[in-house]
């Protein structure tokens, strides 16, 4: 299809979605996705795209984060996800390398394009570099491609033709500017130049390419909330992946200083990182960078032992917790096993009790403004 049509003709590919998913999916999988899509479609005034579903599946373990994962795994980890409704799939050049991309082109290749929204970044180029390695690298096993930034206009459409290459995909429909951000590494206090040469640049050639018809949205994808700030004040976004930010653990910086001005401009925020890392899903590790905050695991005490009140399960209320708010479009725990995406997908629909989230408000464990689950 070509791509201006099938701008057009989302939507009613959404309402199609909307009561009937693959044959294989459970009828409640369609319930699910139903009332997933509802409040997206019913809202007429929405100006800014959002993800056909609010359960998303995050690609940084198909980029072998951590530790190698094989590829029979990660696509059986998409089909899980796949056949519990999920329709919202985020990836990155970064993750892995080129990784990433390619191992969810290839389940994706096969599916009505229509059917799912899929988000990919722009920021680094990657070149070719046999058995590529360096020190502190999230990425493990081999890799045959380095990296370079670019957030210049010509950089910006170079990366989304590179990514619809390695994807084997005929169009995207969100595209963050990655890692633009003061927390990045390779850039520390230089970041602002790359931000200025992000809003000269790959801002207003993504702003172009959606209304080329090239893209639906475009943001940032960021783990702190000052470019995101930044953006706003200088540019026409429609989402932000805000990662590291929304969770359990912490929140009142996205809640109060990020929410109201994404939702003033009628944008959306997709969580990443929603689980910490696995840190709220019981893996020994917070976040990416191999620490543990002064804090974050007193506090993860605290909150297993309020969901052991209430015989909850403190991975599924921390996904709820984190698509709870009007503003979030998306939340996007990642995964590898078929176990971890039945258990994410089912997780969104879960039922908790109302006095598991007024406990957390009374001992303070989460903010008192802060959105719960109806």
């Amino acid at each position: 299809m070509h791509r201006r049509n099938f701008l057009q003709n989302s939507s009613l590919a959404a309402v199609a979605l909307a009561t009937g998913v693959s044959a294989g999916a459970a009828a409640t999988t369609n319930a699910t996705v139903e009332n997933q899509l509802m409040p997206t479609l019913l809202n007429p005034t929405a100006k800014k795209y959002r993800p056909l579903t609010k359960s998303g599946f995050g690609g940084v373990a198909l980029g072998n984060g951590f530790q190698v994962n094989p590829d029979i795994e990660c696509w059986q980890a998409l089909e899980a996800a796949w056949n519990a409704g999920v329709r919202h799939f985020d990836t990155s050049p970064w993750y892995g390398l080129g990784i990433s991309e390619r191992r969810m082109g290839m389940f994706l290749k096969d599916k009505q394009r229509a059917d799912y929204t899929l988000s990919t970044k722009v920021g680094r180029l990657l070149e070719p570099h046999e058995n590529f390695t360096m020190k502190g690298l999230l990425w493990q096993g081999k890799m045959n491609f380095s990296y370079r930034y670019d957030y210049s206009a010509s950089g910006a459409r170079r990366s989304v033709e590179d990514s619809l290459q390695r994807l084997g995909i005929s169009a995207l429909d969100i595209m963050y500017i990655h890692d633009l951000s003061p927390d990045n590494g390779d850039m520390k206090t230089d970041w602002l130049k790359h931000f200025a040469t992000a809003q000269n640049g790959a801002m207003k050639e993504l702003t172009k390419m959606r209304e080329e018809g090239l893209i639906k949205g475009w943001g940032l994808g960021v783990n702190t909330i000052e470019p995101i700030v930044k953006t706003l004040q200088v540019a026409d976004p429609d989402i932000f992946l805000s990662a590291c930010q929304y969770s359990l653990i912490q929140h009142e910086a996205d809640l109060n200083q990020v929410f109201p001005l994404v939702a003033a401009k009628g944008a959306s925020i997709v969580v990443g990182a929603p689980l910490c890392g696995g840190f709220l899903a019981g893996k020994n590790r917070y976040l990416y960078d191999g620490s543990f905050p002064p804090g974050v695991q007193d506090k993860l005490a605290a909150l297993k032992q309020v969901a052991a009140n209430h015989h909850v399960d403190l991975r599924t209320a921390a996904l709820q917790f984190a698509a709870a708010p009007p503003v979030v479009s998306g939340v996007i725990p990642g995964g590898h096993t078929v176990q971890q995406a039945q258990e994410n997908a089912a997780s969104f629909t879960a039922k908790l009790p109302a006095a598991f989230w007024q406990e957390l408000k009374q001992q303070k464990l989460i903010a008192e403004a802060a959105s719960i689950p109806a």
